[in-house]
C-alpha cells in the first residue's frame, strides 16, 4: 500500500469510527454520559437513549450500535463529487455534483436504518445547500450566507485536505471556496482549517505539532483565537478524562452555544469575527492530549459530549491521517462497518487515486506558470499559446444520470 493510499484510507476510516463512536454520546454532558452507560465510554456503545425512535420525535436517529450519522455520509458524497470531476472543486461543483449526489443517489442510512437519499438525513442547516442552490439558484458562492452558523460544513471537509495533502495553505483556500456554499463566518473558517489540518496531518513524517502549526498558521479572528487557548491549555494534560472539563473552560468564551448545549441562548451560532465553533478546537485539543494517537483523541471527543461525533469525526480523520489505516482499532473499523452496511475503505481508496491524478495536473500547471513566470523574469516573452487544458467534464448523461 503506497503512503497515500494508506494516508487517505486511514484518514477517512479514521473520520467515520469516531462519527459512529460520537453519535452514542452526541449532545449529552459529560456526566450525563458517564450516568447514562456507567462510567466513561470506551468503545461501541448502544444509543443514549434506549427508546430512541419515540425519545425525541424531531430526530428519531438509531445513533450508536456503530451507526454512522450525516457526518460521514457527506464526507462520502464529497469523495463522490471528486470522483466525477477528479481535479480541484469550487462553489459550483457543490451545485453541479454534491447537490445532485444529495438528492438522487439512493444510499443506506444507519441510523435511519433503511436506504433512501442523503438529503432525509440531513439536518436543516445542511439541508440549506438544497434550499439555497437547488431551489433558490442563488450564487453558490455566497450561498452559505444567511446559514445558521455550526461545523455542518467542517464536519466532511477532510477529503478537501488529502486531495491537498501536504499543502495545507492549498487546502484552506479549496475549503474556503467549497465551503462558501453551505457556511459563512467562523462556519465556514473552520472547514476550511480542517482542511488545512488534514493536509498538514497526511504529509510524510507529520507530527500533531506540524499540523497545529498549520492550524494557527492559516487560522483567522476567533477560530485562531479559541484554537490556541485550547492547545495551551491541552499541552499541561497527557490524560484525556482529566482534560475534558478544562478543554471546555478554554473554549467556552469563543463558542456561542453555552453550556446548555440542548438549549441554546438567542445569540447560538449566529455570524461572528470574535467566535468560532467549538468541535474543531476541541478536536485539536485531544490530538494534542493524546500525542496524535487515534484511540485517546477520539476517545477524548466521544466523552467531552456536546457535539461529539463532529468532534470524533474531526480528531478521527487528524489522527487517522497522521497514523495511516492501522492506527484506527481493527475491532472498531470492522464493528461499524458491519453496523453500517458500509464500506469505509473504498472510499479512501478512491480519493488516493483521485488525489494523485489532481497532483499530475497541478504538476503541469505549475510548470506551465514556472515557464512563464521565468519569461517575466528574463524578457524572453513565452506566450500563451494553446488555451489552457482543461480536465474533460464527466458525461453525466452516458453515465445514466440526469443532466441537470
Amino acid at each position: 500500500m503506497s503512503l497515500l493510499l494508506d494516508t487517505s484510507v486511514g484518514s477517512l476510516v479514521g473520520a467515520a469510527v469516531g462519527d459512529a463512536l460520537g453519535g452514542a454520546t452526541e449532545t449529552a454532558l459529560p456526566e450525563q454520559i458517564r450516568a447514562r452507560f456507567g462510567g466513561w465510554v470506551e468503545g461501541i456503545v448502544p444509543p443514549y437513549h434506549a427508546d430512541w425512535a419515540t425519545a425525541r420525535p424531531l430526530a428519531p436517529y438509531h445513533k450508536g450500535d456503530g451507526h454512522i450519522t450525516d457526518d460521514t455520509l457527506m464526507t462520502h458524497a464529497l469523495v463522490r463529487a471528486y470522483a466525477a470531476k477528479r481535479d480541484h472543486l469550487d462553489a459550483y461543483d457543490v451545485v453541479d455534483l454534491l447537490v445532485p449526489d444529495l438528492i438522487e443517489r439512493v444510499v443506506y442510512i444507519p441510523d435511519l436504518e433503511r436506504n433512501g437519499v442523503t438529503f432525509h438525513r440531513l439536518a436543516a442547516a445542511e439541508r440549506w445547500l438544497v434550499t439555497r442552490l437547488h431551489h433558490a439558484h442563488v450564487d453558490p458562492r455566497e450561498a452559505g450566507v444567511g446559514n445558521i452558523v455550526n461545523c455542518g460544513a467542517a464536519m466532511y471537509m477532510a477529503p478537501v485536505g488529502i486531495v491537498n495533502a501536504g499543502d495545507p495553505a492549498g487546502a484552506y483556500a479549496e475549503a474556503v471556496e467549497i465551503a462558501g456554499a453551505h457556511q459563512h463566518s467562523y462556519g465556514r473558517e473552520a472547514a476550511a482549517v480542517f482542511a488545512a489540518a488534514v493536509a498538514a496531518a497526511a504529509t510524510p513524517g507529520a507530527t500533531v505539532e506540524d499540523v497545529i502549526a498549520a492550524a494557527l498558521d492559516l487560522a483567522r479572528d476567533g477560530t485562531r483565537a479559541a484554537i490556541d487557548a485550547v492547545v495551551k491549555e491541552a499541552r499541561s494534560h497527557h490524560d484525556w478524562k482529566t482534560a475534558i472539563p478544562a478543554l471546555r473552560a478554554a473554549v467556552a468564551p469563543y463558542d456561542t452555544v453555552g453550556e446548555e448545549y440542548r438549549s441554546p441562548g438567542l445569540g447560538a451560532r449566529r455570524p461572528s469575527r470574535l467566535h468560532a465553533i467549538e468541535e474543531l478546537p476541541v478536536a485539536l485539543g485531544m490530538l494534542v492530549v493524546a500525542g496524535g494517537e487515534y484511540r485517546p483523541a477520539v476517545l477524548g471527543s466521544i466523552n467531552y459530549g456536546r457535539d461529539a461525533d463532529s468532534t470524533a469525526t474531526m480528531a478521527g480523520a487528524i489522527a487517522g491521517a497522521l497514523g495511516g489505516a492501522s492506527a484506527v482499532p481493527a475491532e472498531w473499523a470492522e464493528a461499524v462497518a458491519t453496523a453500517s452496511r458500509t464500506d469505509l475503505v473504498e472510499p479512501g481508496r478512491v480519493l488516493a487515486a483521485v488525489a494523485g491524478e489532481v497532483f499530475e495536473r497541478d504538476r503541469t500547471r505549475f510548470t506551465r506558470r514556472a515557464e512563464r513566470f521565468t519569461g517575466l523574469t528574463s524578457g524572453t516573452p513565452t506566450g500563451l499559446g494553446q488555451a489552457e487544458a482543461v480536465p474533460p467534464q464527466r458525461n453525466r448523461a452516458a453515465d445514466g444520470d440526469p443532466v441537470r
